[in-house]
């Protein structure tokens, strides 16, 4: 492996490794969402999903705005994520207990994808990627919000799950 001489190419490293995560996502979150008992689970997978598509455009733009073409670093951090979530969609679960698990695997990606996009952009702003910046702004927010809905629905579906099943 090449040694990192600059931010720069730490910037563009993370941003691949971002690239390659988010299009593991866009291939786990439809078996999630069919793993999903809960509608408002489901509906929140699949418009995930959407968003997530939205968020490996916004990276390929800003390879474009670089000069560079997009292509992505393999992530072990999110294929082991995505695995965690694969290995409870196969679990013999109650159904209101399996999404709840499902919610704790999907909040474990937001949060990873969170310090990542985070750390992207700041970057982006240090390195005068102003535009690259706004855009990985976009999408932080859009994870937050996403955690922020998961937070919700794990408070009415965690009372399900706790409640005694036969």
């Amino acid at each position: 492996m090449a040694k990192l001489k600059s931010l720069e190419e730490l910037f563009i490293e993370q941003m691949r490794d971002l690239y390659h995560a988010e299009h593991q996502l866009i291939k786990a979150l439809p078996k999630m969402a069919r793993a999903a008992s809960t509608p408002e689970l489901k509906q929140g997978f699949e418009e995930h999903l959407q968003q997530t598509r939205g968020h490996a455009e916004r990276l390929e733009q800003i390879f474009t705005q670089l000069g560079m073409k997009a292509r992505g670093k393999r992530c072990e951090a999110m294929e082991g994520l995505v695995a965690e979530g694969q290995e409870l969609i196969h679990e013999d679960a109650d159904p209101a207990v399996k999404d709840a698990g499902l919610i704790a695997a999907a909040q474990k990606v937001e949060h990873y994808e969170i310090a990542g996009y985070g750390c992207v952009r700041t970057w982006a702003r240090q390195l005068g990627h102003e535009e690259a910046a706004d855009l990985l702004q976009q999408t932080l927010d859009e994870e937050a919000e996403t955690d922020h809905k998961l937070t919700e629905l794990a408070e009415q579906i965690n009372v399900e799950a706790a409640a005694p099943h036969a």
